[in-house]
């Protein structure tokens, strides 16, 4: 949402300010300017980019629009799960905990925390790592660097798509300079034509310089490096999972493993010690 809010901010203040300042809006509006600019980026593009990867990015605009934040909420009721689920495994023993490991979106303790059912990634990376752990055998430092590698491949996979971004957004104004050189051209092939004429083929020429500068530092750098940080708080929120599972692997009660968990997320959304124990005997204060 606030993607589109900052894209129509943008637009707006642009043509406010170029009509206060006495321009007309439609003079902007070079649809030769566009086709090159934004023709010529699309094939570039094309020969950057394997069609996996041009897939994921355009997959990625929506995670843009809507990123997948994760509220003080969310990861109260992430730990809150892995703290029910750690005390039936404490209780009953590990076998107690498959039924909700192999079906968790059917599970009576799992499913109630919905952002970690609809992650994919998460949910698969936990239940598989329960999976191992059911199967015994293996210590906690293997389990660790188990669950760090399918961290690190998840970021190896994900960071190109803004990476590629970035380097369309800075291709940009050099792509605007194109244009506007290509008006030149056209420019002097028609400068004996009057003053008028020569006048709006230049106006028509520096609109591509125009577009290149806005489209890179105006929409497309920052779209960049919102996916960036929105893989950051991605990572965070696997981070956190990690540390749930082997805090509780290597022995540590329930709460003391969801404690450690606690310690890794960003302090805006770390619940304080407090808020964690009441919320999860069910206080709401």
């Amino acid at each position: 949402m606030y993607v589109i809010i900052g894209f129509f901010v943008v637009i707006v203040s642009i043509l406010v300010g170029f009509t206060i300042a006495g321009g007309e809006v439609l003079i902007l509006l070079q649809w030769a300017e566009f086709l090159i600019i934004i023709g010529v980026a699309i094939g570039s593009v094309l020969i950057m980019a394997p069609l996996s990867l041009l897939k994921k990015m355009i997959a990625s605009l929506s995670k843009a629009i809507k990123p997948a934040h994760y509220s003080k909420q969310d990861y109260l009721e992430l730990l809150k799960s892995f703290n029910d689920l750690f005390l039936v495994a404490q209780r009953d023993g590990l076998l107690a905990i498959e039924k909700h490991v192999e079906n968790p979106d059917e599970s009576d303790i799992l499913s109630q925390n919905k952002k970690f059912i609809e992650n994919e990634t998460a949910k698969n990376m936990f239940t598989d790592t329960m999976k191992v752990m059911l199967s015994g055998g293996i210590p906690p430092h293997e389990l660790e660097n188990l669950i760090d590698t399918e961290i690190e491949t998840f970021e190896i996979e994900a960071r190109p798509i803004s990476e590629t971004i970035s380097k369309i957004g800075d291709a940009m104004p050099g792509l605007g300079i194109v244009a506007a050189v290509l008006g030149i051209i056209i420019t002097m092939s028609s400068i004996n034509e009057g003053a008028e004429v020569v006048g709006r083929h230049v106006a028509a020429a520096l609109v591509g310089t125009f577009l290149g500068v806005l489209m890179a530092y105006g929409f497309i750098n920052p779209l960049a490096t919102n996916l960036e940080l929105g893989l950051e708080d991605e990572m965070r929120y696997l981070e956190t999972i990690k540390a749930s599972i082997v805090a509780f692997a290597k022995g540590n009660p329930p709460i003391i493993a969801v404690e450690i968990a606690r310690r890794t997320i960003f302090s805006d959304e770390r619940p304080t010690f407090s808020e964690l124990e009441n919320y999860m005997r069910g206080k709401t204060e």
